[in-house]
């Protein structure tokens, strides 16, 4: 069994709000939390539909074609470069752990884009 989707967002929102460096807003539509570390999105969190809480991060190619393969409510991001993110629902095997870890990878690879002096 796995969190269900709300859970899941909540566990992605408490884990970005501990993380160094970062804000939360409203800039595309008052239905997307998204969350950036110095300018960079790294979580994106969709508040509109209940039939469709999830969250979506960013995920090196290779990382995010093993999570598809590996769990059914892990999809191509629904927002941004489908290479390059995945969206996550309500799932066999949606933890906690692998939320905390998703945010936590997301961040680190949007932190690693940033010039040396902009990083938290």
């Amino acid at each position: 069994m796995g969190l269900n989707g709300h859970t899941i967002q909540n566990k992605a929102r408490e884990v970005a709000r501990g993380l160094p460096g970062t804000s939360s807003g409203y800039p595309f539509t008052k239905h997307l939390q998204v969350w950036k570390v110095a300018g960079k999105v790294f979580l994106i969190v969709t508040e509109d539909d209940p039939g469709l809480e999830i969250i979506t991060v960013k995920a090196e190619p290779h990382h995010g074609d093993a999570l598809r393969r590996e769990h059914r409510s892990i999809s191509r991001g629904h927002y941004l470069d489908k290479d390059h993110w995945v969206s996550i629902g309500s799932g066999t095997g949606i933890t906690q752990a692998v939320v905390e870890e998703l945010v936590q990878d997301s961040y680190d690879l949007a932190r690693e884009q940033l010039p040396l002096k902009d990083r938290p």
